[in-house]
């Protein structure tokens, strides 16, 4: 079973991540398809009484799961609960968010180490410093973690251009061509 994750992708720190609102139309694209596919959605913020909510243009849907943590992985008990609430014991999470070095890789480390197959979308993720993303996505490839693209993952998750819900993930796909291209190449650079 999929699932998607977004992490502590907080208005705050708009002015200070390497290619912010690339994150959040990487973001935005994988919502999309999430309700298409019915993939459930994990949040989570980062100390929302002092950072705020996350960015309003995501439209997380009222379904999602969130969690406000202080922690710096996602993986805080109430995420920990709902995973296992799922009545799976292995999940393929893909996670986008910040920063790449910190939050994303203590959660993805931990999913690993619960058993998950973990996706992290290099066209969703990022840091203050650009030098730390490829860093840490080298190490998360090494520990286990599928370093891939949004599309990519996206396209996995069908596995085959016969379901009915193909024709809408293409069409995003097509729609969100050129905001994914500046993704790719702003941010897929190991």
């Amino acid at each position: 079973m999929a699932l998607f994750s977004i992490c502590d992708i907080q208005e705050k720190f708009r002015p200070a991540i390497h290619e912010y609102g690339k994150v959040i139309s990487t973001a935005q694209k994988v919502l999309r398809a999430s309700a298409t596919l019915k993939i459930p959605v994990f949040a989570t913020t980062q100390n929302a009484a002092r950072l705020g909510p996350l960015c309003s243009e995501l439209s997380i849907p009222p379904s999602a799961f969130h969690a406000n943590k202080t922690a710096f992985s996602m993986m805080v008990p109430s995420l920990r609960s709902a995973l296992s609430s799922e009545n799976s014991s292995s999940y393929q999470v893909a996670i986008v968010g910040i920063e790449t070095h910190i939050c994303v890789t203590q959660t993805a480390l931990d999913l690993i180490a619960q058993g998950h197959k973990v996706y992290v979308l290099a066209d969703g993720v990022s840091s203050c410093n650009e030098g730390e993303r490829g860093i840490a996505l080298r190490r998360l490839e090494g520990e286990g973690a599928v370093v891939t693209t949004s599309e990519g993952w996206l396209y996995e998750c069908m596995g085959d251009a016969s379901i009915d819900e193909f024709k809408e993930i293409a069409g995003l796909v097509k729609e969100t061509k050129e905001k994914t291209s500046e993704a790719v190449q702003a941010l897929c650079k190991l």
